[in-house]
């Protein structure tokens, strides 16, 4: 395990788009599609920090309804397709709009974590109170 100060400056949109350790680069970031293994394993980051919630679904879910949403109204107006149609068109959008951006948001949200040192706030108590 090597020091991780060793490591250049990572940006965190470009760990975050390749999934990689927000230290060093190089890591992988993910252990199946959205499990996180303990450490990295190049550097040895902690990702104990790690704290990315329900975020990326919520912006992925925004992001999803809009287009799948906003394409079916269209085409519901104008071509006004059986409800079958409409289920075999946007199943798969769907799951394209929502699956395919989750890990590299998840992703993005911890390197930005990372790089801004986010972490749970603590009270400071003042000495003698």
């Amino acid at each position: 395990m090597s020091d991780q100060r060793s490591y250049p400056p990572v940006s965190p949109l470009f760990a975050g788009l390749v999934c990689r350790c927000p230290a060093c680069g190089k890591g992988k970031l993910f252990r199946g599609f959205l499990g996180l293994p303990a450490h990295c394993e190049v550097c040895g980051l902690d990702y104990g920090f790690i704290d990315a919630g329900d975020g990326p679904a919520v912006f992925i879910i925004f992001f999803s309804g809009f287009i799948v949403v906003g394409g079916a109204l269209i085409v519901e107006v104008l071509y006004q397709p059986p409800f079958w149609l409409h289920a075999l068109l946007w199943g798969p959008l769907i799951l394209l709009t929502t699956l395919g951006p989750l890990r590299p948001m998840k992703a993005l949200l911890i390197a930005l974590q990372y790089h801004h040192k986010a972490a749970e706030g603590r009270l400071e108590r003042k000495p003698g109170s």
